[in-house]
């Protein structure tokens, strides 16, 4: 009997999770981008199966989903997830070829990352929060809520020196979001300024550890005991205690900007870009922000190159004597 095309995807993500060990969280990417395929497919034809699934119907789901106006990066995730599970369908000899093999998604703009000036962030890392009456908690730990706490009540309490020591650590190690709250306390060493992250695709990667950065930790560390049980091993939890939900960094990090009387809403990424966008500025060593990032091709770290250049010729056209334009 012919497996449905349900059953078949199962059997795919299945292949991810125990043969390729992605992360629940590529996981769930996978299975949203691959049942939305399935759905428009099957509001064809109710029947419809992956092996029937032929190259024009693949350039026919691409360019609904672009007339719609998504974007050309959602349309390109997309098709290589489409891509991956024919991959795997041949390797069962399920299907015989690749109906998106030949296909490509439409251009996407490229759009630099957003950075912040190392001087107006050094500024804020080494400024005093807006203070206030009363304890501030988290404002969301289940991913669902949106905050309401005020500048005030969030940093008048402990939680002010995790929250300072999540952006120190985000940006003097460029780590992602998922890498920050996977970090137990085991993996800091006072004495050994190393961290050893496992990033995408499950490939470990070692990061240096700043001095302040080790600093705020170490602050955080004396009144983490006020909200961690003995037996939780997250480096960062929330007022509840457990490991801190990445929602609730994103949110807190948003309050912690607001509270330094910062107009730019600020964001874990922001500071990873804005880590390997000052260190390829100060070093111009592309090979070694590469490896930082944990990036697999360095034409991914290159779009930190125009970062720079953007800086160097704001410096020309406003140094350069036949570059200055008349007023």
């Amino acid at each position: 009997m012919t497996e449905t095309a349900r059953a078949l995807l199962e059997r795919f993500l299945s292949h991810l999770a125990n043969e390729r060990r992605l992360s629940p969280h590529t996981l769930d990417a996978y299975r949203r981008d691959l049942e939305r395929v399935l759905a428009w497919y099957q509001g064809l034809q109710p029947e419809a199966n992956w092996p029937a699934l032929q190259e024009r119907d693949v350039r026919a789901y691409l360019a609904i989903r672009h007339r719609q106006g998504h974007a050309g990066h959602t349309l390109a995730r997309e098709l290589s997830a489409l891509r991956r599970l024919f991959v795997y369908l041949m390797r069962e000899l399920i299907v015989e070829h690749n109906p998106a093999q030949g296909v490509r998604a439409p251009k996407q703009a490229r759009v630099l990352p957003k950075t912040l000036d190392a001087d107006r962030l050094s500024a804020m890392l080494d400024a005093e929060a807006s203070s206030g009456a009363g304890h501030g908690a988290d404002t969301e730990v289940c991913g669902t809520g949106t905050g309401t706490a005020t500048p005030s009540t969030l940093y008048s309490d402990p939680l002010n020196l995790r929250d300072t020591a999540m952006v120190e650590l985000l940006y003097s190690s460029g780590l992602r979001l998922a890498e920050l709250v996977s970090i137990d306390i085991r993996d800091i060493n006072p004495r050994d300024p190393l961290l050893t992250i496992t990033g995408k695709g499950s490939k470990t990667r070692c990061v240096p550890i700043g001095r302040q950065a080790l600093k705020a930790i170490a602050d955080w560390m004396r009144v983490r005991g006020q909200f961690a049980d003995s037996d939780e091993p997250a480096l960062f939890v929330s007022s509840r205690g457990q490991r801190i939900h990445p929602r609730t960094v994103q949110q807190r990090l948003r309050q912690w900007a607001i509270a330094r009387h910062s107009d730019t809403p600020l964001h874990p990424h922001m500071l990873r870009h804005s880590f390997a966008s000052h260190l390829l500025e100060s070093s111009g060593d592309l090979r070694a922000v590469q490896e930082l990032l944990g990036h697999a091709d360095i034409s991914t770290t290159q779009i930190y190159t125009h970062l720079d250049f953007q800086h160097l010729a704001r410096v020309y056209d406003q140094a350069h004597p036949r570059a200055k334009r008349k007023k």
